[in-house]
């Protein structure tokens, strides 16, 4: 389960951003997640909510936003969706298929209200 460490991760990302801005408490943290990054949205949530305790963002929402996988074929420019890891124009049925989208895995936005001064 690398989702922990994922979330530690995350955290420490949420922290500077924290400091930097000076949020008081975060309501929710929205992450963009490719389908090659091998993680399991459930799993993601509850090592989430766990790491959030005593924190700023205790009780945030987390939004996950999957991301397909997709590729462009270099044989003929086609772009696709790519199921069930088939490396295949559906057009030319070219294996020569750049990944153009799926391997994303970042924190997209943190919304929170600002310390007041």
């Amino acid at each position: 389960m690398h989702e922990i460490t994922l979330v530690t991760g995350l955290f420490e990302i949420i922290n500077e951003q924290v400091a930097a801005q000076g949020i008081e408490s975060i309501s929710k943290v929205r992450l963009k997640v490719g389908e090659l990054a091998a993680v399991e949205p459930m799993t993601l949530a509850a090592c989430f909510e766990v790491v959030a305790e005593g924190t700023v963002a205790e009780g945030a929402q987390l939004e996950i936003v999957e991301v397909p996988l997709t590729g462009r074929c270099r044989g003929c420019g086609e772009r696709f969706r790519i199921v069930n890891f088939s490396f295949s124009c559906p057009v030319c049925a070219s294996g020569d298929v750049e990944p153009t989208g799926g391997r994303e895995l970042y924190l997209e936005s943190l919304e929170g209200t600002m310390k007041s001064w």
